[in-house]
This record gives C-alpha cells, structure tokens and sequence, in this order.
C-alpha cells in the first residue's frame, strides 16, 4: 500500500478537528420590529391617552351643567315660591258695613283655590278687619263675618275647612291711618298669611 504524503494526512486531520469541535459560528441576530409597528403601537397610545383626557373633560362638564341646573332650579323654585306666595297673600276688600264677597274679589279667591289645590300641605290663616267706624264689640263680629265668608268660598270650591283658620282684629289694625274714606275702604280687608307648608310653593 502506498503511502499518503504526510502534508495530506496532515490537512486531514486539521478538516476531522475543525469539523469535530472548535469555535462555533456567530450566532444570527433576532427578529428586529418592525419601524411601522412601532409607530402604530405609539399612536394607540397617545389615542388612549386622548380618549381618557376628553373623557374626563365631558366628565367635568356634565358635573358643571348638572350644577349650574340644580343651581337654576333653586333659583327657579324660589322666584315661583315669592310669586305663589304674593298671589295667596293679596288682599279683598268689603262694602262699609258688608261681608259678603264683591264680585271684583271672586277673582282674587279663584288663584287662591288654585294655589291651595296644587299645594295640599298648605295651610293658611283670614284675618278680618274692619275701619274705625263702630263699637270695638260690633267690629270684632263683623271682621269675623268677613273672614268665615272668604272661608266659606274657598270651602265651597273644594279646599278642605281643616286647612283655613279664621280669626278678626276688628278696628286693631289698620293698614291705613286716615279718618276719611279712602282710609276706610283699605281697611275694610281680610288678609290671607300662610301657617305652614309654605317653604316651596307650586304654582297651580
């Protein structure tokens, strides 16, 4: 058998050994991501971000307008409450020597059944009264004629008699101080002041 030539059998046994063992190859770089990806993931996140800051922002406004309208309806409550109760504190007025109900103030007791109708915890108080003509004992009767006979009409329209007091003050209390007839025709009144039930009126 011929014999290899020593440099061939020694480049064999470098090719077994670098094929055997030896340094291992570089290892290849990863999955890079992708430029676009990266892009979209940042714009989903300034969306989110957008989103949650306009979301607080209605948020806040709703809160503001549900204030300013609750602030409003107070408000509102309270102008309808001074009206109701203008209307249900105005006055009627009598005849010299009459109790009964002149047809100009039938009007004036109409918006009072309305008010008392729409608002039924309202209770209320009819002070007669009467000018300073007459004893102090025939004054005190006839201002209490006058108040039964407002009583009396309001009852006669459907408002309980429960809910009406009644009371006279005679020639006690003028509105007016003169001692001719103008005085006198404002003084002969009943006056309507409201006992309880009052603090948020309806109007009717």
């Amino acid at each position: 058998m011929r014999r290899l030539p020593l440099l061939v059998l020694a480049g064999l046994a470098a090719a077994t050994v670098a094929a055997c063992g030896g340094n291992p190859p570089p290892a290849q770089p990863g999955p890079q991501a992708n430029a676009d990806s990266i892009a979209a993931a940042e714009r989903a996140r300034q969306d989110s971000i957008a989103r949650a800051e306009a979301d607080a922002r209605a948020r806040e406004e709703a809160e503001r307008v549900a204030r300013q309208r609750a602030a409003d309806s107070l408000a509102a409550m309270g102008r309808t409450t001074e009206a109701v109760r203008t209307m249900l504190a105005a006055m009627i007025h009598f005849d010299f020597d009459k109790s009964n109900i002149r047809s100009g103030d039938a009007g004036t007791l109409d918006q009072k059944v309305g008010i008392l109708q729409a608002n039924p915890n309202l209770r209320i108080r009819i002070s007669g009264h009467c000018d300073e003509r007459g004893s102090d004992e025939y004054n005190l009767a006839l201002g209490n004629r006058r108040a039964t006979a407002a009583k009396q009409y309001l009852v006669s329209h459907g408002i309980e008699a429960g809910r009406i007091e009644t009371v006279s003050y005679g020639e006690e209390r003028p509105i007016a101080q003169g001692h001719d007839e103008t005085a006198w025709a404002q003084n002969r009144r009943d006056e309507f002041e409201i006992l309880s039930g009052g603090d948020a009126l309806r109007q009717p």
